[in-house]
C-alpha cells in the first residue's frame, strides 16, 4: 500500500468495491476521470450515467433515480456539486429527504493550479445548512472508503467531500472503525484541544508534536462527520482541556470551526480559535506553497493552541 492517496482516489476506488456487493447508481458532470468514478464506470457500466456538464439536472436525475428504490451517488467538483446544484441539492433532495449520496472532489484549497475558482471553501457551509443532510470529510484512504460503505447503509442525503491531493495514510484498514457522527480521539491531551478534519487532521497530530516540544499537552480529535457533530466528545474534551482550536481546509466562517463554536456555547463555553482560510478566495499555486500561504499548516495549529491555552481562566 502507498504512504499517501488522494481521498477522491479513495472513493472511485470504494465505489467499484462496494458496486459489487449494494445496488449503487453513479452519475458524475463530465468529470469521471477527475472524480475517479470512472473506475466504477469501468466494471458496472450499465450503472453508471454522465449527466454531462449540468450539474443542476444531475442532482435531479439523483433524486428520480432515489425515488425508485436504488441508492444513487452524484459526483463533481466540490464546488460545481455544492455551489452550482446548492437549488436542487436543497429542493430536490434534502426537501424530501431522499437517499442521495453527493460525491464531491477537489475541495478546498488543495485543488492548486485550477485557482480560486474551483477551490471551494464553502461548501461544507452551505451543505450543513440543510436540514436532515449529513455532511463528511475523512481524513485519509482508509476512511474515505470506510465513509462509502457509511453513507450507502445510511438511510438520507449525505455530502461526501473528498480531496485532490494525496495525503497520508492515519488507519490500518483491517482495524478502523467508522461510525457516522462520532469523532475519533487520536491522541490525549491536557492543555488544549485540537479539533480537525480533511487534510489538516495529519497537520494536527504534527502540531501536538510541535507543542509538546513547548511543554504544552494537546488533545488531538478527528471530526470526520461535521453533521451531525460529536458534541458529547467535544464537550468531554474542552472540559478537560479548557481551550480549542479547529482545524479545516475551508472557510473559517460555517464549516467545522463555526460548528464547533455554536456547539460548545451552548454547552461548554471556553476559547475556541480557528485554523482556517480566513474568508478569502484562494489562487493558483502548488499545493504545498498555498497551504503554507493561507496558514494550514502544524506551525499555524501550534500558534493558535498556544494563543487559545493563554486565553482561558485562570
Amino acid at each position: 500500500m502507498a504512504d499517501k492517496i488522494a481521498t477522491r482516489e479513495a472513493y472511485g476506488n470504494a465505489l467499484a468495491e462496494f458496486g459489487a456487493k449494494y445496488d449503487i447508481v453513479v452519475l458524475d458532470a463530465d468529470l469521471s476521470e477527475a472524480t475517479k468514478t470512472c473506475v466504477f464506470k469501468k466494471q458496472f457500466p450499465d450503472r453508471f450515467f454522465d449527466c454531462g456538464i449540468a450539474e443542476g439536472n444531475m442532482m435531479a436525475v439523483a433524486a428520480g433515480i432515489a425515488a425508485t428504490g436504488k441508492i444513487p451517488f452524484a459526483s463533481s467538483f466540490a464546488m460545481f456539486a455544492a455551489g452550482r446544484a446548492f437549488e436542487q441539492i436543497r429542493n430536490s433532495i434534502g426537501y424530501p429527504h431522499l437517499n442521495v449520496k453527493i460525491g464531491a472532489t477537489h475541495a478546498g484549497i488543495s485543488v492548486g493550479e485550477d485557482g480560486a475558482t474551483h477551490q471551494c471553501n464553502e461548501d461544507i457551509a452551505l451543505m450543513r445548512t440543510i436540514p436532515g443532510m449529513t455532511v463528511i470529510s475523512p481524513a485519509d484512504g482508509t476512511e474515505a472508503r470506510a465513509a462509502v460503505e457509511a453513507a450507502i447503509l445510511h438511510d438520507g442525503p449525505v455530502y461526501l467531500r473528498f480531496g485532490r491531493y494525496a495525503v497520508p495514510y492515519l488507519y490500518d484498514e483491517s482495524t478502523y472503525k467508522f461510525e457516522l457522527g462520532r469523532g475519533i480521539k487520536l491522541a490525549e491531551g491536557s492543555d488544549v484541544t485540537i479539533v480537525a478534519t480533511g487534510l489538516m487532521v495529519h497537520l494536527a497530530l504534527e502540531a501536538k508534536e510541535l507543542l509538546k516540544a513547548e511543554g504544552i499537552s494537546a488533545e488531538v480529535i478527528n471530526i470526520h462527520t461535521i453533521k451531525p457533530l460529536d458534541t458529547e466528545l467535544l464537550a468531554a474534551s474542552a472540559s478537560k482541556t479548557g481551550a480549542v482550536v479547529t482545524a479545516e481546509e475551508h472557510n473559517v466562517i460555517g464549516g467545522l470551526g463555526g460548528a464547533v463554536c455554536e456547539a460548545l456555547a451552548g454547552i461548554c463555553p471556553v476559547p475556541v480559535l480557528r485554523v482556517g482560510v480566513e474568508d478569502t478566495f484562494g489562487r493558483s499555486g502548488k499545493v504545498p506553497a498555498l497551504l503554507e500561504l493561507y496558514g494550514l499548516t502544524a506551525a499555524n495549529i501550534a500558534a493558535k493552541a498556544k494563543a487559545a491555552v493563554s486565553m482561558k481562566r485562570k
